[in-house]
């Protein structure tokens, strides 16, 4: 028996069709709106409770609730960034402008190591990619602050909009969803989880180990301990090596001047007490927020950096977290029905 398409179903899939197209369209187009939608998006889970507390509780205008939501988001994170990236800047400037003086320091922890071990780091390239990587960062990261300045202000103006119609926004979220109301409300209270684990549990983390790298550069007497304490909390966030590749180099480089003392102490300090906060930090702030695998943090930090630059630190783990999450609503949306 012939069996024809029914003429509705011709013009779902082709209306389907047309919707398909023109949202690759508009996603090719303003795929640079991606990480100001995710900032303002993680911003706003922060600030929702305050802002319904605000209209709700204390009767404010929503324009007055969202304004004075954003400025205070503003005071916390702009004015810090700002004086962190100015004090990075100043100081990372003259390696960027002269890499010989970088390299110089290389060769100094290269030739002790080959002393004592008889191996000789630079024969394996070792050193220039490790001092070429780190000057290309440092471009890249100093080349992109008109960047960031955009992305912000293109955050916080999403953000606004986002508070100001609150409401709406979250009961046409649950209205648009393609999944029962169960699954939609687990996709919803999940990724709030989500973005509390990641946007509060990497930078907690790194400002923990930054503190307590700083403290021990000092005790331990070495030069530039400030910016030490700040590169260590930066690299917290890279995965495997971590805060190995400031504490580490500084220790052999230490103990190349002499400093014997100073030099063990800053490697053990690194080991045992740098290393060690991590997993009190992170057992402690995980008590409160989503249990995410540790694998996908490290493969979130990796895809997110190529995506986003620096910034991808905290927004890969999320968006790779949401993939997850997703695959996990679909097949309980669908793939336990077809089996059925």
């Amino acid at each position: 028996m012939h069996h024809q398409i029914h003429p509705n179903k011709i013009r779902q899939f082709l209306f389907l069709g047309f919707i398909l197209l023109l949202s690759y369209v508009i996603i090719k187009e303003l795929s640079f709106l991606l990480l100001p939608i995710m900032g303002a998006a993680t911003l706003y889970v922060f600030l929702r409770n305050y802002m319904i507390t605000l209209v709700v509780d204390y009767k404010w205008k929503k324009w007055l609730a969202a304004t004075v939501l954003l400025l205070a988001a503003m005071l916390v994170i702009v004015l810090p960034s700002f004086f962190l990236i100015k004090f990075g800047v100043s100081k990372v400037m003259p390696f960027i402008q002269n890499p010989s003086d970088l390299q110089s320091k290389f060769n100094v922890i290269n030739a002790y190591v080959e002393s004592k071990t008889g191996y000789n780091i630079a024969s394996s390239g070792y050193l220039e990619k490790a001092s070429g990587m780190l000057i290309s960062v440092g471009q890249k990261a100093i080349g992109g602050t008109l960047n960031a300045l955009s992305v912000g202000a293109l955050t916080f103006f999403i953000l606004y909009f986002l508070l100001y119609q609150t409401l709406e926004v979250e009961q046409g979220m649950r209205k648009y969803l393609p999944f029962r109301s169960a699954n939609a409300n687990t996709l919803i209270n999940k990724t709030k989880d989500l973005i509390y684990s990641n946007a509060i549990g990497i930078p907690v983390v790194a400002i923990a180990q930054g503190i307590v790298a700083t403290i021990g550069y000092a005790i331990f007497g070495a030069d530039e301990f400030l910016l030490l304490g700040l590169l260590t909390a930066l690299a917290s966030v890279i995965p495997i090596v971590g805060t190995m590749i400031v504490y580490i180099p500084l220790g052999l480089y230490m103990l190349s001047q002499g400093q014997n003392y100073q030099g063990i102490g800053v490697m053990i300090w690194g080991f045992v007490i740098i290393g060690g906060i991590d997993n009190v930090v992170r057992f402690l702030v995980a008590k409160k927020l989503a249990n995410v695998h540790p694998l996908t943090t490290i493969f979130g930090v990796v895809m997110g950096v190529n995506l986003f630059g620096f910034l991808g630190i905290i927004f890969g783990p999320i968006l790779l977290s949401i993939f997850v999450l997703l695959i996990e609503i679909y097949v309980d949306e669908f793939g336990k029905h077809e089996a059925n």
